[in-house]
């Protein structure tokens, strides 16, 4: 199990990158704007670096939604690797077989 306070940040940090999502998407596509002059895209640039840190997308890391556990992560599912395993056994997920051979 995760920790309770790595988990809790990674929420902060979700919910960071949703409320500023439009606002850095516009200055990204500003500064890429080839008409601008330099002066105006370094303003630009500058504003998007005051913008919390946490606010960006990249920072957010995927954990399994019963643990927290960040390494080991399915996407499809949402779920640890673990987790995973044992619900397939379990037959939760439909059409998820454990492997044997």
């Amino acid at each position: 199990m995760a920790k309770q306070s790595m988990v809790e940040r990674e929420k902060r940090r979700i919910k960071l990158s949703n409320k500023f999502l439009t606002k850095r998407e516009k200055l990204k596509n500003l500064i890429k704007d080839s008409s601008l002059s330099p002066d105006e895209k370094n303003s630009f640039v500058e504003a998007l670096q005051k913008l919390p840190r946490d606010s960006s997308k990249v920072r957010v890391r995927n954990r399994c939604s019963i643990t927290g556990r960040p390494k080991g992560y399915y996407r499809k599912f949402g779920l640890g690797r673990i987790k995973l395993r044992e619900a397939a056994v379990r037959g939760d997920i439909p059409g998820l077989v454990k492997a044997s051979w």
